[in-house]
């Protein structure tokens, strides 16, 4: 499987809410257009990465799943 295209945060094994706090803190590192997947083992990542998006501004593009493992890819946006 080849790395997808972007910037790529890995928050396997941690729960809510750091996978929100941790991908918070990588999106204020990147530029408007970047896209940034979040690697997550936390089923709570599914429903607060997309309303996090929605609050702060950023489009999220979607999410893929591999046995236990979310990929959830996130556009970031001027805020």
């Amino acid at each position: 499987m080849s790395e997808p295209e972007g910037h790529t945060l890995d928050t396997r094994g941690l729960l809510c809410p750091l996978p929100v706090i941790r991908t918070q803190d990588r999106i204020r590192t990147l530029a408007p257009g970047d896209v940034l997947h979040v690697l997550a083992t936390d089923p709570g990542a599914l429903h607060d990465i997309p309303a996090w998006c929605r609050v702060h501004g950023h489009e999220f593009v979607g999410v893929q799943t591999q046995g236990r493992i979310y990929t959830l890819t996130v556009k970031v946006q001027d805020s």
